[in-house]
């Protein structure tokens, strides 16, 4: 679960403090509390805590250093209004395809895998005159903005908080992608740079910067080899999410198009998944 004084903090922030009819470290009083004005949202957060160990609250307003996006001026937002409800529940939606892709994979893997997905604060934002990020994640918190350009629906917020989520993975296991990945993405920018044609076939995800590049290889964007592992992150959960239910993934199986690709998915799962891979062998 999230640290009790840590959620009390994001769900009372400063100057306000737990209501007095909450026991101290009572943390499902406080978000009962907090959202009862908003009957709706108030049993999306309630399903999250009993269901997942999630905690909902705000963002502190700072100014965060968005690399090649600039300076972005961050505004706590809560996420109760007639046009914002959804986004609680596209996060609800996201949990539960998730709990269903953890059982599914820990059903095939010998051991428990090493992916987690639970226990996380999110953390409600607007970005002020702008629309980016979308989403960035740390210490497992994820900061969601309300106008995001890229939370427009259930699947668009299901693949980036997936990605998103992998992000707080890699970071639990020491920065993985860096040591692990690093190398691969390395050589596959050397020989391609920005060039969309030449990296199409490395691209785990068609999403692209506008007016720029595969996101998985967009130049000062931070860590280049972590943000390649969490869009490989999100195209390993379709392609098992598909081979689950059985159904053709039309983009074809990602690992089969380079031997970079093969490479990078097989020390994927093995980290986090146990070696598990639903997806059917190459030909």
């Amino acid at each position: 679960m999230v640290d009790a004084g840590r959620a009390a903090k994001l769900v009372y922030p400063a100057p306000e403090s737990p209501p007095i009819v909450c026991a101290a470290g009572d943390v499902r009083c406080m978000l009962s509390t907090r959202f009862s004005k908003s009957p709706a949202a108030q049993g999306v957060v309630l399903e999250l805590y009993d269901q997942y160990g999630d905690i909902v609250g705000v963002e502190e307003e700072h100014f965060m250093n968005g690399g090649f996006r600039g300076t972005l001026h961050i505004v706590p937002a809560w996420p109760t209004g007639p046009g914002e409800l959804k986004h609680l529940h596209w996060v609800l939606g996201l949990r539960r395809e998730l709990a269903a892709f953890e059982a599914a994979m820990n059903a095939k893997s010998v051991a428990p895998i090493r992916y987690r997905h639970r226990a996380i604060a999110w953390k409600f934002l607007r970005s002020v005159k702008r629309k980016t990020p979308s989403a960035y994640a740390s210490n497992w918190e994820v900061g969601y903005n309300l106008d995001g350009s890229l939370n427009t629906s259930q699947t668009a917020v299901r693949d980036l908080l997936v990605h998103e989520i992998f992000h707080l993975n890699d970071q639990g296991h020491g920065g993985w992608s860096l040591r692990t990945l690093a190398p691969v993405v390395s050589s596959i920018f050397a020989r391609c740079k920005t060039d969309l044609a030449c990296l199409k076939p490395y691209a785990p995800t068609t999403l692209k910067v506008r007016g720029g590049t595969y996101y998985a290889f967009q130049p000062n964007n931070g860590n280049m080899a972590a943000e390649y592992a969490a869009e490989l992150a999100a195209r390993f959960f379709l392609e098992q999410r598909s081979a689950m239910r059985s159904e053709p993934f039309a983009p074809g199986a990602f690992k089969c198009k380079t031997p970079e690709n093969a490479h990078a998915w097989r020390a994927l799962s093995e980290e986090f998944f146990g070696g598990v891979d639903l997806v059917a062998g190459c030909k």
